[in-house]
C-alpha cells in the first residue's frame, strides 16, 4: 500500500505546476494534501477524478489551510477535526486509521506558539486513543523539524518557529507515546534530506531546507514498512510530497 503526502501550497496553483502528471505517476492508494487554500464548492470536474473516493475539510476563512484525501478505496468512515481551520481528516478502515493534518504553524515571533501546544497535546491524545482501536497512519506537514539533523541550520534557527524546544518535545512526546517517523526509522543517519524550502534566497537550488512533512505509523506496525520516500524532485509547491509503501 502506498501512501503520499504533500502540503500544495494551494491547490489551484499546483495543478498549474504538474500536480495531475505527479498524482497519476505516483498512483497511491491514500494520498493526503494539506494547505488547499480552496473551499469544497470550488472543486471543479477535473479535481473530482482524483482518486476513487476524495473527502474534503476546508478552513472557514476562505484561501487559507484547509487538506483534503484522495482514495482508492472506500473507507468505512470519515471524521473531521473540530477546528475552524480544516486542518484534520480521518479515515477508517477495516485495519487501520488513515490520518491526514496540517498542523499549525507558530508563526512569527512565535505568537501562535501556546495554541501550538495545546493542539500538539489534543493531537496525540487523540492519536492515541485511535491506536487503542487499530494502528494509525498519520501523516501531513506537522510544522516541526525534530531533530537537528532535520534542517540544514540548526544553530541559527533555534528559536525559529518549527524548531523551537517546545515544539520539538512535542514530537518526542508523540514517538514516546508509540509511534514512529517513518523516514528516520528507514534512514535514521541521512543528511541534507528535507522536504520545504523557502521561496527566499534559492534555498531550494542550494537545498537550505527542513523537513517538516511526515508519514508517522503506530509502532507496531514499523516492521511492515517497506520503503520511504521524500520526493525532492517534484516541484510546484515550496514543499515536495513525502512518501510511504507499506505491506498492510
Amino acid at each position: 500500500m502506498k501512501i503520499v503526502s504533500w502540503n500544495v501550497n494551494g491547490l489551484r496553483a499546483a495543478i498549474t505546476k504538474g500536480f495531475y502528471d505527479f498524482f497519476n505517476e505516483v498512483d497511491a492508494d491514500l494520498f493526503g494534501i494539506q494547505e488547499t487554500k480552496m473551499q469544497e464548492n470550488q472543486v471543479d470536474d477535473n479535481m473530482k477524478k482524483l482518486g476513487n473516493y476524495q473527502y474534503w475539510n476546508s478552513a472557514e476563512k476562505k484561501g487559507y489551510s484547509g487538506t483534503a484525501v484522495f482514495l482508492k478505496n472506500k473507507p468505512l468512515n470519515v471524521t473531521y477535526g473540530s477546528d475552524n481551520e480544516g486542518r484534520v481528516i480521518t479515515c477508517e478502515y477495516e485495519d487501520f486509521f488513515f490520518v491526514n493534518c496540517y498542523v499549525p504553524n507558530s508563526k512569527r515571533e512565535l505568537e501562535r506558539l501556546d495554541y501550538r501546544m495545546e493542539w500538539e497535546d489534543q493531537m496525540r491524545e487523540y492519536l492515541i486513543s485511535l491506536d487503542k482501536v487499530k494502528p494509525v497512519i498519520y501523516c501531513g506537514d506537522l510544522n516541526v523539524a525534530h531533530k537537528e539533523i532535520d534542517l540544514k541550520n540548526p544553530n541559527t534557527n533555534h528559536r525559529s518557529a518549527g524548531f523551537t524546544d517546545e515544539e520539538r518535545d512535542k514530537m518526542t512526546n508523540l514517538l514516546d507515546a508509540g509511534f514512529v517517523d517513518t523516514f528516520r526509522y528507514i534512514n535514521p543517519d541521512l543528511t541534507y534530506a528535507y522536504s520545504w524550502w523557502s521561496y527566499m534566497f534559492r534555498s531550494r537550488e542550494k537545498n537550505v531546507g527542513w523537513r517538516i512533512d511526515y508519514v508517522i505509523v503506530s509502532d507496531r506496525i514499523k516492521d511492515k514498512i517497506k520503503n520511504v520516500k521524500i520526493y525532492s524532485e517534484i516541484l510546484g509547491s515550496d514543499h515536495c510530497p513525502v512518501g510511504l509503501d507499506i505491506d498492510l
